[in-house]
């Protein structure tokens, strides 16, 4: 349920220290729209109610739900020694190093965070740096009902189209496509010691990794 994840994300990110090592959560929501904090957008009439939620990361209207996995990386910029922007490229970078493996060739959009395939998008991504420490973080669709995108303007775009993994020929199921993408990711920020930490229960569903 994302309201609990993202409160547990601002308290986990509030009791940090310097000395706190980073996690990165990963899981599936259950169906639910969620606005960055300039958004004021609305979702357009659905036969079935999905909730919509204001978040307080950045970036426009998306839509979270099963068979996404959402990536939550609770880093220390500073200690890694990443800007923002580089962090937004490095998650870029990994998500196109992991479909490099796949033959599938992935691109960015100048201005429109994410990565697309044949200019439809298959990751968004949607972060909050409070001291110098991340948390939220990117989704990528692997296999879902992409149909609640119907009825907005994802990122914020009209017209935009939104594709999945499974779409552009990757059939992995998301148990194999998660460690595929964790290990790109944890390889782009030249971690040395990777813990896995499976926590699975109705609040939290992962697995979560913890680095």
């Amino acid at each position: 349920e994302y309201r609990h994840v993202v409160e547990s994300m601002r308290s986990w990110t509030r009791r940090r220290t310097p000395s706190t090592v980073d996690e990165i959560w990963t899981l599936q929501h259950l169906p639910v729209y969620t606005r960055g904090i300039s958004c004021r957008e609305k979702p357009r009439q659905m036969k079935k109610r999905i909730a919509l939620i204001d978040s307080d990361r950045g970036g426009q209207i998306t839509y979270h739900g099963p068979g996404q996995l959402v990536f939550y990386p609770l880093l220390d910029l500073r200690r890694l020694g990443l800007g923002v922007r580089d962090f937004v490229t490095l998650i870029e970078e990994a998500v196109i190093d992991f479909l490099c493996e796949h033959e599938i060739p992935g691109n960015v959009k100048e201005g429109a965070p994410g990565v697309y395939v044949s200019g439809a998008k298959v990751a968004a991504i949607g972060i909050r740096v409070q001291k110098g420490c991340t948390y939220h973080g990117f989704s990528v669709n692997v296999d879902m009902d992409l149909t609640p995108f119907g009825s907005i303007d994802p990122c914020g775009y009209a017209d935009l189209r939104i594709t999945q993994l499974k779409d552009v020929g990757i059939s992995g199921g998301i148990d194999q496509v998660w460690r595929q993408l964790i290990e790109r990711l944890t390889k782009r920020l030249c971690y040395k010691d990777v813990r896995y930490s499976a926590i699975r229960n109705a609040n939290l569903g992962t697995p979560s990794i913890h680095l």
